[in-house]
């Protein structure tokens, strides 16, 4: 017959060896499992509770809670900042300028920064005829330009500026880095010289030997040649006379003549003037006397 040991403990109560866990023990044990967690959250809440309420008492004016809430807000930007600029199309702006209209630094935020008013700031600048600036998260500016084109040097009053096609003034000094242009004088020349640098482009034998554009009165323009000879064109007739004058220059190299001037002011007449008046290779100034139209 076989024996069957039994364990006894201490007390003398004897105990049978454990096998498999009873049905009960295992629902106490998952019952456990669960109410632990709803336990310790119950805690947790109870204790922010406690906390409000005693920043609350301590605290009415709510300060600490505002200091609470910029530091939680400070926390996900410091990787959202200006690490790095991007510009596209800039030739002739100053940079200072941009880094100035943009008014960004490294390690400026990025949420901070207005693309909008960057805009009106960068086309602000005279260069400039308009700016696209675009924020790329979490640390990019792009920047894309465009900028007006030098197209001639107006003289006024003594005073040389670049201005563009629409008469913008550009620049006021280092004239002479941006190659040969164009010399236009006389009032209101800026606005309307590029009307008439089109027709003589159309012209060759004539546009080659102009030395400058001359505005008469804000009506007319005189042309002066390298030659020293002052051309005399028509109001609101330009280019039938540029026309007229590069037919006279192949038939009979009138261009290349020591004149003083050529009247092309009436259609069906031509007047040329061979004592010179004004100086040679200096730009025409407008007429003294009132012309007639």
């Amino acid at each position: 017959m076989a024996r069957e040991r039994l364990l006894t403990t201490s007390t003398g109560k004897k105990k049978k060896e454990q096998g498999r866990p009873s049905a009960l023990r295992i629902a106490l044990r998952r019952s456990r499992r669960f109410a632990r967690p709803a336990l310790y959250g119950a805690l947790m809440l109870c204790g922010f509770g406690a906390i409000a309420y005693g920043i609350a008492v301590v605290d009415p004016a709510g300060q600490a809670r505002r200091m609470l809430d910029q530091v939680a807000r400070i926390g996900p930007d410091r990787s959202m900042t200006v690490q790095a600029v991007i510009v596209d199309g800039r030739q002739n702006t100053p940079i200072e300028l941009i880094r100035e209209a943009l008014g960004v630094s490294r390690g400026d935020s990025m949420l901070s920064f207005s693309p909008e008013a960057a805009r009106q700031r960068l086309e602000a600048i005279p260069w400039v005829a308009a700016a696209h600036v675009e924020r790329h998260l979490p640390g990019t500016i792009v920047l894309r330009l465009e900028e007006r084109r030098p197209f001639a040097i107006w003289q006024n009053q003594g005073r040389f500026v670049i201005v563009d096609r629409d008469g913008k003034t550009v620049a006021t000094d280092g004239l002479d880095q941006f190659g040969p242009l164009p010399l236009i004088v006389g009032p209101g020349a800026d606005r309307t010289a590029a009307a008439l640098y089109d027709l003589l482009a159309a012209e060759a034998a004539v546009a080659e030997r102009v030395q400058a554009m001359v505005r008469v009165g804000e009506r007319r323009w005189n042309l002066r040649l390298h030659s020293g000879t002052d051309v005399l064109l028509p109001e609101a007739a330009e280019a039938a006379a540029i026309k007229r004058l590069a037919e006279l220059q192949q038939e009979a190299k009138l261009l290349d003549r020591p004149l003083a001037a050529i009247d092309l002011r009436l259609p069906d007449r031509l007047v040329v003037r061979t004592n010179r008046e004004t100086p040679e290779n200096q730009p025409a100034r407008p007429a003294a006397r009132r012309e007639r139209g």
